[in-house]
Protein backbone atom coordinates (compact mmCIF):
# COMPACT_ATOMS: atom_id res chain seq x y z
CA UNK A 1 0.00 0.00 0.00
CA UNK A 2 1.20 3.17 -1.12
CA UNK A 3 0.83 6.49 1.76
CA UNK A 4 1.38 9.96 -0.15
CA UNK A 5 3.44 12.27 2.31
CA UNK A 6 1.59 15.08 3.55
CA UNK A 7 4.77 17.10 4.29
CA UNK A 8 6.74 19.16 2.17
CA UNK A 9 9.48 16.66 1.36
CA UNK A 10 7.11 14.55 -0.51
CA UNK A 11 9.66 13.07 -2.53
CA UNK A 12 13.34 13.15 -1.52
CA UNK A 13 14.88 14.64 1.87
CA UNK A 14 17.20 17.74 0.76
CA UNK A 15 17.92 18.78 3.45
CA UNK A 16 17.56 16.23 6.03
CA UNK A 17 17.79 16.64 9.64
CA UNK A 18 21.69 17.23 11.78
CA UNK A 19 20.09 13.92 13.13
CA UNK A 20 19.49 12.20 9.58
CA UNK A 21 23.23 11.11 9.28
CA UNK A 22 25.39 9.96 6.11
CA UNK A 23 23.54 8.81 2.68
CA UNK A 24 24.14 5.80 1.96
CA UNK A 25 24.34 3.93 -1.71
CA UNK A 26 21.31 1.93 -0.78
CA UNK A 27 19.52 4.91 0.30
CA UNK A 28 20.89 7.29 -3.08
CA UNK A 29 19.24 3.70 -5.27
CA UNK A 30 15.98 4.60 -3.84
CA UNK A 31 15.62 8.46 -4.27
CA UNK A 32 12.59 8.21 -6.59
CA UNK A 33 10.99 6.23 -4.13
CA UNK A 34 8.40 8.67 -1.88
CA UNK A 35 10.48 9.46 1.52
CA UNK A 36 7.55 8.35 3.99
CA UNK A 37 7.23 5.30 1.71
CA UNK A 38 10.48 4.70 2.23
CA UNK A 39 10.58 4.78 5.79
CA UNK A 40 7.49 2.56 6.20
CA UNK A 41 9.51 0.03 4.06
CA UNK A 42 12.14 -0.37 5.47
CA UNK A 43 10.46 -0.74 9.80
CA UNK A 44 8.52 -3.46 7.38
CA UNK A 45 11.64 -5.10 6.97
CA UNK A 46 13.10 -4.77 10.12
CA UNK A 47 9.78 -6.48 11.50
CA UNK A 48 10.26 -8.99 8.65
CA UNK A 49 13.79 -9.84 9.68
CA UNK A 50 13.09 -10.33 13.05
CA UNK A 51 15.01 -7.25 13.99
CA UNK A 52 11.85 -6.13 15.17
CA UNK A 53 9.31 -8.15 17.10
CA UNK A 54 5.63 -8.42 17.97
CA UNK A 55 5.59 -6.53 21.37
CA UNK A 56 8.96 -4.61 20.74
CA UNK A 57 9.07 -0.71 21.70
CA UNK A 58 10.73 1.22 18.84
CA UNK A 59 13.61 3.20 19.37
CA UNK A 60 12.47 6.87 19.42
CA UNK A 61 11.94 9.33 16.34
CA UNK A 62 14.70 10.99 16.58
CA UNK A 63 16.56 7.45 16.62
CA UNK A 64 15.00 5.88 13.78
CA UNK A 65 14.95 8.88 11.64
CA UNK A 66 18.98 9.23 12.41
CA UNK A 67 19.33 5.56 11.73
CA UNK A 68 17.06 5.06 8.50
CA UNK A 69 18.46 8.72 6.93
CA UNK A 70 14.93 10.18 6.48
CA UNK A 71 14.16 13.63 8.39
CA UNK A 72 11.86 13.02 11.55
CA UNK A 73 8.49 14.50 9.59
CA UNK A 74 9.20 11.67 7.03
CA UNK A 75 9.95 9.21 10.75
CA UNK A 76 6.44 10.86 11.98
CA UNK A 77 4.64 9.94 8.81
CA UNK A 78 5.33 6.31 8.53
CA UNK A 79 5.12 5.55 12.08
CA UNK A 80 1.80 7.04 11.59
CA UNK A 81 0.55 5.05 8.33
CA UNK A 82 1.85 1.88 9.85
CA UNK A 83 -0.23 2.60 13.55
CA UNK A 84 -3.35 3.09 10.76
CA UNK A 85 -2.11 -0.35 9.18
CA UNK A 86 -2.62 -1.81 12.16
CA UNK A 87 1.84 -2.79 12.50
CA UNK A 88 1.98 -0.64 15.47
CA UNK A 89 0.30 0.67 18.78
CA UNK A 90 1.21 4.27 20.28
CA UNK A 91 0.92 3.73 24.26
CA UNK A 92 0.73 7.07 25.62
CA UNK A 93 3.39 7.77 27.70
CA UNK A 94 4.78 4.75 26.71
CA UNK A 95 6.58 5.27 23.68
CA UNK A 96 5.56 3.13 19.97
CA UNK A 97 5.34 -0.74 19.87
CA UNK A 98 5.04 -3.56 16.80
CA UNK A 99 1.58 -4.88 17.45
CA UNK A 100 0.60 -8.39 17.93
CA UNK A 101 0.22 -8.62 14.05
CA UNK A 102 -2.60 -10.79 14.15
CA UNK A 103 -3.68 -11.16 10.41
CA UNK A 104 -7.59 -10.04 11.42
CA UNK A 105 -6.03 -6.21 12.93
CA UNK A 106 -3.83 -6.26 9.81
CA UNK A 107 -6.74 -6.68 7.32
CA UNK A 108 -9.42 -4.61 9.12
CA UNK A 109 -8.88 -2.00 6.80
CA UNK A 110 -9.36 -4.11 3.78
CA UNK A 111 -13.14 -4.86 5.37
CA UNK A 112 -14.10 -1.35 3.28
CA UNK A 113 -13.75 -2.82 0.15
CA UNK A 114 -16.89 -5.30 0.92
CA UNK A 115 -18.92 -2.13 2.58
CA UNK A 116 -18.38 0.72 0.24
CA UNK A 117 -17.99 -1.62 -3.10
CA UNK A 118 -20.49 -0.60 -6.11
CA UNK A 119 -22.05 -2.05 -9.63
CA UNK A 120 -19.63 -4.48 -11.16
CA UNK A 121 -17.04 -4.01 -8.59
CA UNK A 122 -19.30 -5.86 -6.36
CA UNK A 123 -19.78 -8.38 -8.38
CA UNK A 124 -15.43 -8.86 -8.07
CA UNK A 125 -15.95 -8.54 -4.82
CA UNK A 126 -18.70 -11.62 -5.07
CA UNK A 127 -16.51 -13.78 -7.42
CA UNK A 128 -13.28 -13.34 -5.31
CA UNK A 129 -15.82 -15.11 -2.83
CA UNK A 130 -16.48 -18.06 -5.27
CA UNK A 131 -12.98 -18.72 -5.47
CA UNK A 132 -12.43 -18.46 -1.42
CA UNK A 133 -15.69 -19.59 0.34
CA UNK A 134 -15.96 -22.71 -1.40
CA UNK A 135 -12.82 -24.23 -0.73
CA UNK A 136 -12.95 -22.58 3.04
CA UNK A 137 -16.06 -25.05 3.32
CA UNK A 138 -14.83 -28.09 2.18
CA UNK A 139 -11.92 -28.27 4.60
CA UNK A 140 -14.21 -27.12 7.14
CA UNK A 141 -16.42 -30.10 6.41
CA UNK A 142 -13.28 -32.39 7.14
CA UNK A 143 -11.99 -30.86 10.50
CA UNK A 144 -15.61 -29.80 12.28
CA UNK A 145 -15.71 -31.50 15.41
CA UNK A 146 -19.14 -32.16 17.03
CA UNK A 147 -19.06 -28.79 19.06
CA UNK A 148 -18.69 -26.65 16.07
CA UNK A 149 -21.30 -28.27 13.88
CA UNK A 150 -24.00 -27.68 16.99
CA UNK A 151 -22.92 -23.93 17.43
CA UNK A 152 -23.48 -23.70 13.34
CA UNK A 153 -26.54 -25.45 13.52
CA UNK A 154 -27.98 -22.94 16.41
CA UNK A 155 -26.70 -20.06 14.34
CA UNK A 156 -29.33 -21.43 11.25
CA UNK A 157 -31.87 -21.75 13.70
CA UNK A 158 -31.75 -18.37 14.14
CA UNK A 159 -31.12 -17.62 10.32
CA UNK A 160 -34.23 -19.21 9.87
CA UNK A 161 -36.65 -17.95 12.61
CA UNK A 162 -36.32 -14.45 11.61
CA UNK A 163 -36.29 -15.29 7.62
CA UNK A 164 -39.26 -17.70 7.36
CA UNK A 165 -41.21 -14.52 5.85
CA UNK A 166 -41.52 -12.95 2.59
CA UNK A 167 -44.38 -10.52 3.68
CA UNK A 168 -43.45 -6.92 3.87
CA UNK A 169 -44.21 -6.25 7.63
CA UNK A 170 -42.20 -9.20 8.71
CA UNK A 171 -40.71 -8.58 12.20
CA UNK A 172 -38.38 -6.48 11.52
CA UNK A 173 -35.93 -7.19 14.82
CA UNK A 174 -36.14 -10.93 13.27
CA UNK A 175 -35.27 -10.24 10.39
CA UNK A 176 -31.98 -7.82 11.56
CA UNK A 177 -31.23 -11.38 13.42
CA UNK A 178 -31.17 -12.92 10.13
CA UNK A 179 -29.44 -10.69 8.26
CA UNK A 180 -26.70 -11.00 11.46
CA UNK A 181 -26.95 -14.71 11.74
CA UNK A 182 -26.25 -15.29 7.82
CA UNK A 183 -23.06 -13.56 8.05
CA UNK A 184 -22.25 -15.57 11.89
CA UNK A 185 -22.98 -18.71 9.66
CA UNK A 186 -20.42 -17.50 7.18
CA UNK A 187 -17.80 -16.63 9.83
CA UNK A 188 -17.59 -19.58 11.76
CA UNK A 189 -17.22 -21.67 8.77
CA UNK A 190 -14.32 -19.93 8.36
CA UNK A 191 -12.91 -19.97 11.66
CA UNK A 192 -13.78 -23.98 11.61
CA UNK A 193 -10.68 -23.97 9.17
CA UNK A 194 -8.45 -22.85 11.89
CA UNK A 195 -7.00 -20.51 9.48
CA UNK A 196 -6.38 -16.65 10.96
CA UNK A 197 -5.54 -14.93 7.88
CA UNK A 198 -8.37 -16.92 5.54
CA UNK A 199 -10.69 -15.79 8.58
CA UNK A 200 -9.68 -12.28 8.47
CA UNK A 201 -9.76 -11.89 4.36
CA UNK A 202 -13.18 -13.88 4.64
CA UNK A 203 -14.38 -10.97 6.88
CA UNK A 204 -13.48 -8.10 4.58
CA UNK A 205 -15.42 -9.65 1.69
CA UNK A 206 -18.36 -9.93 3.65
CA UNK A 207 -20.64 -6.80 4.73
CA UNK A 208 -23.81 -6.70 6.69
CA UNK A 209 -24.93 -3.61 4.23
CA UNK A 210 -24.52 -6.21 1.37
CA UNK A 211 -26.50 -9.07 3.22
CA UNK A 212 -29.04 -6.55 4.41
CA UNK A 213 -29.09 -5.91 0.79
CA UNK A 214 -29.82 -9.58 -0.35
CA UNK A 215 -31.89 -10.78 2.22
CA UNK A 216 -34.15 -7.88 1.22
CA UNK A 217 -34.14 -8.08 -2.45
CA UNK A 218 -35.14 -11.65 -2.05
CA UNK A 219 -37.55 -10.98 0.49
CA UNK A 220 -39.29 -8.37 -1.90
CA UNK A 221 -39.08 -10.54 -5.06
CA UNK A 222 -40.98 -13.33 -2.29
CA UNK A 223 -37.99 -15.97 -2.44
CA UNK A 224 -36.06 -15.83 0.91
CA UNK A 225 -36.92 -19.86 -0.25
CA UNK A 226 -33.97 -20.07 -1.89
CA UNK A 227 -31.67 -18.81 0.96
CA UNK A 228 -32.70 -20.92 3.33
CA UNK A 229 -32.27 -23.22 1.04
CA UNK A 230 -28.62 -22.95 0.09
CA UNK A 231 -27.65 -22.52 4.01
CA UNK A 232 -29.47 -25.88 4.77
CA UNK A 233 -27.75 -27.78 2.21
CA UNK A 234 -24.08 -26.36 3.24
CA UNK A 235 -24.85 -27.53 7.15
CA UNK A 236 -25.96 -30.53 5.28
CA UNK A 237 -22.86 -31.37 4.04
CA UNK A 238 -20.84 -30.45 6.46
CA UNK A 239 -22.94 -32.51 8.97
CA UNK A 240 -21.97 -35.49 6.53
CA UNK A 241 -18.40 -34.37 7.05
CA UNK A 242 -18.83 -34.48 3.47
CA UNK A 243 -15.98 -32.25 1.62
CA UNK A 244 -17.04 -32.71 -1.74
CA UNK A 245 -20.66 -31.51 -1.26
CA UNK A 246 -20.00 -28.60 0.77
CA UNK A 247 -18.12 -27.18 -1.78
CA UNK A 248 -20.78 -27.32 -4.30
CA UNK A 249 -23.00 -26.11 -1.79
CA UNK A 250 -21.20 -23.51 -0.98
CA UNK A 251 -20.57 -22.99 -4.83
CA UNK A 252 -24.14 -22.50 -5.24
CA UNK A 253 -25.01 -20.11 -3.19
CA UNK A 254 -22.30 -17.61 -4.30
CA UNK A 255 -23.64 -18.16 -7.54
CA UNK A 256 -27.38 -17.81 -6.18
CA UNK A 257 -26.15 -14.52 -4.62
CA UNK A 258 -23.86 -13.47 -8.06
CA UNK A 259 -26.88 -14.35 -10.58
CA UNK A 260 -29.29 -11.84 -7.97
CA UNK A 261 -27.39 -9.33 -7.89
CA UNK A 262 -26.20 -9.18 -11.17
CA UNK A 263 -29.96 -8.90 -12.04
CA UNK A 264 -30.93 -6.73 -9.35
CA UNK A 265 -27.67 -3.91 -10.89
CA UNK A 266 -29.70 -4.34 -14.75
CA UNK A 267 -33.04 -3.53 -13.07
CA UNK A 268 -31.66 0.03 -11.17
CA UNK A 269 -30.11 0.50 -14.97
CA UNK A 270 -33.28 0.20 -16.62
Amino acid sequence: MTIPDAVPDATLDSAPDAASGPVTPTESADRSVPVTQRAIERIKERIADGTLKPGDRLPTERELASDLGVSRSSMREAIRALTTLGVLEARHGAGVYVTSLRPADLLETFSVLAEVSQGETLIEVLQVRRMLEPAATALAAARADDAQLRRLGEILNRMEAGGGSDEADADADAYADTVSADLTFHQAIVEITGNATLAAINDGLSSRTFNARVWRGHREAGITARLREDHERIYRALQARDPDAARAAATMHVLEVERWLRADLTDDVG
